[in-house]
């Protein structure tokens, strides 16, 4: 037995025995776990971006103990058991890598793949295949807005529906802050959130062109701007002074100074 299969196995235990035994993990539902999965999901996200691998490893240990909890509440209500749960994403994971394992729908023949993006083309089709109305299918509506737009858009790039190359999606770009322009200056404020919209989802297209993950470089600023307003506030402080208190101007010149620490860092 594997060492795996002993700790998976040993988790699998305790989640039983706190079902039974502990009254918080007893009273639990789906209801009640499901925004406490969202938030596991968003501090591994965070993990993830700050590349702390520590975070990472007990990040990814709080959601598999989710993945267990609902298991265990699936197999009470006779819904499913943690087996069903594991062989489903197993023989999906199978049937959609024609390439590795054969076609069943062709004789269990090999798939010729020549790169990434053939892999995900074949999957989009098996999708389709099995039922899927849409390639845009899978896409959960409660998704962030910016992480949907590029969850959209690489879906709509496994059928081709795609610039050829990141100048064509600049000009777009380019089109989009155009018609912003237009849309400020007649005051119109529904067509101007409309634009504003159309502009972000054609940066964020661009940013895929650029290989770069929109999501992950807008949270890399956010928290840019957190550290440096942060010491702002405490340079500032240092001084007798609060942000409040100040001009713009002031203000400004303590920022200008903390981006050339950072730069000379």
């Amino acid at each position: 037995m594997s060492e795996v299969t002993i700790s998976f196995e040993r988790l699998v235990k305790i989640m039983d025995e706190l079902r039974e035994k502990c009254p918080w993990d007893k009273k639990q539902t789906i209801q009640t776990l499901r925004t406490m999965t969202i938030e596991e999901m968003y501090e591994l996200a965070d993990a993830i971006t700050d590349e702390d691998w520590d975070g990472i490893k007990e990040e990814l240990g709080d959601l598999l103990l989710h993945i267990v909890f609902y298991a265990k509440i699936g197999k009470e209500q006779n819904r499913f058991t943690l087996d069903e749960v594991i062989n489903k994403i197993c023989n999906k994971l199978i049937v959609r890598h024609p390439h590795i394992y054969g076609d069943a729908a062709n004789e269990g023949k090999l798939v010729k793949v020549n790169d990434e993006e053939d892999v995900k083309r074949n999957w989009e089709k098996i999708k389709l295949r099995e039922g899927k109305t849409s390639v845009l299918s899978g896409v959960p509506v409660s998704l962030p807005a910016t992480v949907k737009a590029i969850r959209l858009q690489e879906k709509a790039a496994q059928v081709k529906f795609e610039w050829e190359n990141a100048d064509q999606v600049w000009d777009k770009v380019e089109e989009e802050i155009g018609e912003l322009k237009e849309a400020i200056e007649i005051k119109d404020q529904r067509k101007i959130e409309e634009e504003f919209g159309d502009l972000i989802f054609s940066l964020i297209n661009y940013a895929r062109f650029l290989h770069i993950d929109a999501e992950n470089s807008l949270e890399r600023t956010n928290k840019k701007f957190m550290q440096r307003f942060k010491e702002m506030e405490k340079q500032a402080q240092a001084q007798g002074n609060q942000l409040a208190d100040m001009s713009l101007t002031e203000m400004d010149a303590i920022w200008n100074s903390i981006k050339k620490q950072k730069l000379s860092d």
